[in-house]
């Protein structure tokens, strides 16, 4: 499945939800981070950030069934491509 992911956390803990997100995902832009993920992947995901972020804090996932239905558009600078893990 294809997974936008967006975090508001403090700016102590930041840092630490930017790293575990780099492993799993692209950072496409400030705070959001998309990719292609197992079920298990992503529960693996929600596991780790879950040790870092505290009640105040807030992530989002949004769910992409079929990503070649996905239409992407933006104003001013493109964001960083996706189309390659390394």
């Amino acid at each position: 499945m294809y997974i936008i992911c967006t975090y508001d956390v403090a700016e102590k803990r930041c840092v630490k939800v930017m790293k575990v997100l780099r492993k799993y995902m692209f950072h496409v832009q400030n705070s959001v981070f998309e990719g292609e993920l197992t079920p298990s992947k992503f529960n693996e995901l929600k596991v780790k950030l879950d040790k870092i972020i505290n009640p105040d804090d807030a992530i989002l996932f949004y769910f992409v069934y079929e990503n070649k239905k996905i239409k992407k558009d933006y104003l001013g600078k493109a964001p960083k491509s996706s189309n390659i893990i390394i």
